[in-house]
């Protein structure tokens, strides 16, 4: 079967967990730090706070802007759970704006028409590794006085007018996610980048038990906090994957050049465009069946044929426990024509061109 996505390990990523398994330490050691220094480094960020995991990582960011009760948080339907999860977690209100269907990012243009005295923050993914208009949202944000929280869990190695995602120039925070379909992967493993020395002592004590150093240098605990620690182990593979971040992110454009050359012929699908002024690292590779009705059939065919298509991502608002609570009767048009059509095709740096041709083949076949 050939995966929608897989992670991409050499001889050179295994020797750097090995050496921290040979070490004192590990984990709250210095490969940590390392790790942190040049993360920050690589995408123009002045501080970086590794953790566990994405999710954690989305914690760490909205507990740091103070989200809690009452506030109301402007995202997209179209992610993960866990973008709207966490936000539940503080006791914020995720109001879910619509999507544009050519990026598949949150449309925003409808953003400040959902604004109230209740909202704090906006926070806009990165879908696929495609870059939202940053520069609009901030303005909006800037206008209202609003934090922008990016949830770039897809788009670490993508950038936007040139600038690498996570350099925080659009934004207060920026979160990523090193699960092992993503752009790096350390197993699991999550961070959060920002430009604010405030946000960034907030986030290392939250991640630690709440507990940081006072002026005496003792331990104290000041606020409820978690053990969202990342292990020197994980730290380690994640330099080691970083030094080779820009070539995964090439050898994924390339898969989705081919498949846009391959299927361009294909009227019965949409094909993604690149978000004008940005350059995407195709975390995932997602298109649209014209037909809905026939994309769970196209899904079955390729299945049969062995290749691994994927759903990214059902609408937020229509699991079970978001109709239980609150969103029962919800829905918005754009993205309710994604989730009823969209099927996601393998897009993964050790995808051989072979694989490529082949799903090309079958959906073409299918047709």
């Amino acid at each position: 079967m050939i995966p929608y996505g897989h992670q991409s390990i050499d001889k050179k990523d295994i020797k750097s967990a090995v050496d921290v398994l040979k070490s004192d330490w590990l984990t709250q050691g210095p490969k940590i730090l390392e790790f942190e220094k040049l993360l920050a480094r690589y995408c123009g960020a002045k501080y970086a706070v590794v953790c566990s995991n994405g999710t954690a990582a989305l914690h760490l960011a909205y507990l740091a802007a103070r989200l809690n009760s009452g506030d109301e948080v402007i995202t997209t339907p179209n992610t993960f759970a866990a973008t709207a999860n966490m936000l539940l977690a503080v006791g914020a209100k995720p109001v879910f704006c619509d999507i544009r269907l050519d990026t598949y990012n949150i449309d925003e243009k409808k953003i400040e028409s959902l604004i109230t005295a209740k909202t704090r923050a906006i926070v806009p993914v990165h879908f696929a590794g495609q870059a939202c208009e940053m520069e609009k949202i901030k303005q909006i944000a800037q206008r209202h006085k609003l934090t922008v929280i990016e949830d770039a869990c897809h788009a670490l190695g993508a950038k936007y007018k040139n600038y690498k995602m996570g350099n925080c120039r659009y934004s207060d925070l920026a979160v990523f996610s090193f699960h092992p379909v993503k752009s790096i992967t350390t197993g699991e493993g999550g961070a959060v980048l920002t430009n604010r020395e405030g946000f960034y002592k907030k986030m290392l004590a939250y991640g630690n038990h709440g507990i940081h150093k006072d002026d005496q240098g003792k331990n104290v605990m000041t606020d409820l906090g978690y053990n969202y620690r990342l292990t020197d182990i994980q730290a380690a593979l994640g330099i080691s994957q970083l030094k080779k971040l820009d070539k995964f992110i090439k050898l994924r454009r390339q898969v989705v050049k081919a498949y846009e050359q391959g299927l361009a012929g294909c009227q019965e699908i949409i094909l993604p465009k690149e978000a004008p002024g940005a350059y995407s690292g195709w975390h995932i590779y997602v298109i649209l069946v014209k037909a809905a009705d026939r994309r769970d059939a196209l899904a079955a065919h390729l299945k049969r044929e062995g290749i691994g298509v994927n759903f990214h991502y059902p609408a937020v608002y229509s699991h079970p426990y978001y109709r239980y609570n609150g969103f029962k009767d919800f829905s918005l048009t754009q993205e309710e024509i994604y989730h009823n059509s969209c099927l996601t095709l393998p897009c993964f740096p050790g995808l051989k061109q072979a694989e490529q041709k082949f799903v090309i083949k079958k959906i073409k076949e299918f047709f």
